[in-house]
């Protein structure tokens, strides 16, 4: 069985009597008429804000900083710089303390070299007059001798001592003729020589000794003139 349409006519009515395309030309009509009063209302109306655009704008924008916040930062930085100074002073504190005791035990290394090279001093110094003691002592021994082996002996062993100082390095100061100096000399007596050179030394009563220019003991002299 087959079913015959009416053919559409020029007012676009099919067979049925149903105006084709009706709902679409109302449609169309009522989205420009929207558009046109949204033209009329202004930019304003042609965008209005949705529920979910005001609550995205809400999360978006920056929340402003309270006297709170600002207070509680300001506490924060504080206690921060407070923390890098305690450590400093602890960085400090420790360095003082290695340098006090560094300090310290140079002072007592110091002190224990300076007592051993006094030792070391004396030490050679006695040992090279050692030999001389032990002549005076085999001396002391004779029992009988005569004045001219007393005065060799005496001799033998002045030159032993002389030997020693030489060893040790210290020189005799003080001889008749030479001009007096207050550096090496002590004078304790004046007196009047035309034979004599001005502020010379006429006769020594003790003999000076000195060691790499230091003075061990002045030569007691008597200056003429």
């Amino acid at each position: 069985m087959s079913l015959r349409f009416g053919r559409q006519n020029a007012d676009g009515i099919d067979g049925l009597g149903i105006k084709k395309g009706a709902p679409v030309l109302e449609e169309k009509e009522k989205k420009e008429k929207t558009q046109a009063e949204d033209l009329e209302k202004g930019p304003e109306a042609a965008e209005e804000p949705t529920p979910e655009k005001e609550k995205s704008s809400e999360q978006a924008a920056p929340r402003e900083e309270t006297k709170e916040d600002a207070a509680a930062n300001a506490e924060a930085e504080l206690q921060r710089k407070l923390e890098e100074a305690n450590r400093q002073v602890e960085k400090q504190k420790d360095l003082l303390l290695r340098t006090a005791a560094e300090y310290d035990n140079y002072r007592k290394r110091t002190a224990r070299e300076k007592a051993s090279l006094y030792n070391d001093a004396t030490a050679a110094a006695v040992q090279e007059i050692l030999t001389v003691a032990d002549s005076l002592d085999r001396a002391l021994e004779q029992k009988e001798c005569t004045a001219e082996d007393m005065r060799r002996g005496v001799e033998l062993v002045q030159k032993q001592m002389q030997s020693a100082l030489d060893k040790l390095g210290v020189k005799e100061m003080g001889k008749e003729g030479e001009p007096f100096d207050p550096e090496l000399h002590n004078a304790i007596s004046h007196v009047e020589d035309p034979k004599s050179g001005e502020n010379s030394v006429v006769k020594v009563f003790q003999k000076g000794y000195q060691i790499g220019g230091r003075v061990i003991r002045h030569a007691m002299v008597q200056v003429a003139n």
